[in-house]
C-alpha cells in the first residue's frame, strides 16, 4: 500500500495522527532506530526522518537503521536534495511558502526529482509554511518572519498550496520553538481548508497536545520530545492519546 493511500485511510476513519520526527543530525542511526521502536509501540503512526541540515551517507542509516525496529512507514523530511535516501517508502515533496528564497520554493525540489524517480520514493506534495520566529528552519529556510497572529495572511498560505494542487499543509512553529503555532490561528486555517493540516513545533504535553488536536491539526508531528533519555515511551503514550482521544492523564 502507498504511503499517501494509508494516511488518508486513517484520516478518512476520522482518526487524528500522530508522527515522531528523528533527526539525523541530533541522533545517531542505532538509537533512532530504538526510538523509532519506541514510538512505534506508543501508537505514532510514521517515522519521519529530517532536519535542517545533513546528508545522504547519515540519513541512510538512520533510515536503514529505523527499518530493523519498525514496519511503520519512514517518510523523509528533508533540509535539500542531499537529504534524500534510497531506503525511505515516502518524502514529503514540500515548498517553504514564506521563503525568500528561490532555492527552497522550488531550487532544492528541482535536483531532487530525478533521484526520487530514480529510487522510486513516493513523492507527497505539501506546502511549508514556518510561523511565528521559525527557529533553525526559519533561518536556514531564510523564511519571512510570519507572526503567528498573522491568521489571515496564514490562512492565503494554506490555500495557496490547496489552489497549487498539494495534498497537505505543514504550519511549522519550528524545532526547539518556545510557542507551538496558536490555536486560534489553526482554528481559522482548518475551517478555511479542504486537505489535511500539519502541526509541528512547541508541543512538549498531552494538554498542548489535545488542545492543538481540537483546534484542527489532523496531524501533529513530535520531535524535540523524543530526545528526552527518561521515560520516553510513557511520554509519547500519554500524548497520542491525548491526541487521538482527548484524554489526559494528570
Amino acid at each position: 500500500m502507498k504511503v499517501w493511500d494509508y494516511l488518508t485511510g486513517k484520516l478518512e476513519r476520522g482518526e487524528k495522527l500522530h508522527m515522531t520526527l528523528l533527526d539525523p543530525e541530533k541522533t545517531n542511526p542505532h538509537r533512532a532506530g530504538e526510538l523509532a521502536g519506541i514510538a512505534d509501540r506508543a501508537g505514532t503512526c510514521a517515522i519521519m526522518v529530517g532536519g535542517s541540515t545533513g546528508g545522504t551517507d547519515r540519513v541512510d542509516e538512520t533510515v536503514i537503521e529505523i527499518k530493523k525496529r519498525t514496519d511503520l512507514p519512514v517518510i523523509l523530511f528533508p533540509s535539500g536534495a542531499s537529504f534524500l535516501s534510497s531506503h525511505a517508502d515516502a518524502v514529503y515533496f514540500m515548498s517553504l511558502l514564506n521563503s525568500k528564497s528561490v532555492r527552497y520554493l522550488a531550487g532544492e525540489q528541482l535536483k531532487g526529482v530525478p533521484y526520487i524517480k530514480k529510487y522510486g520514493i513516493e513523492p507527497i506534495p505539501m506546502g511549508y509554511v514556518v510561523v511565528g520566529a521559525g527557529e533553525k528552519v526559519g533561518e536556514v529556510g531564510r523564511a519571512k518572519l510570519l507572526p503567528g497572529d498573522r491568521v489571515e495572511k496564514i490562512v492565503s498560505y494554506a490555500l495557496l498550496a490547496q489552489y497549487m494542487g498539494m495534498r497537505l499543509v505543514y504550519l511549522e512553529a519550528g524545532s526547539g520553538a518556545h510557542e507551538h503555532v496558536p490555536t486560534d490561528t489553526i482554528r481559522e486555517v482548518k475551517r478555511n481548508l479542504d486537505i489535511p493540516l500539519v502541526i509541528g513545533g512547541g508541543i512538549r504535553s498531552p494538554g498542548v497536545a489535545r488542545e492543538v488536536a481540537e483546534a484542527g491539526a489532523d496531524i501533529i508531528v513530535t520531535g524535540e520530545l523524543v530526545e528526552r533519555e527518561e521515560n520516553i515511551e510513557v511520554i509519547l503514550r500519554e500524548l497520542i492519546e491525548a491526541i487521538k482521544n482527548g484524554r489526559v492523564f494528570p
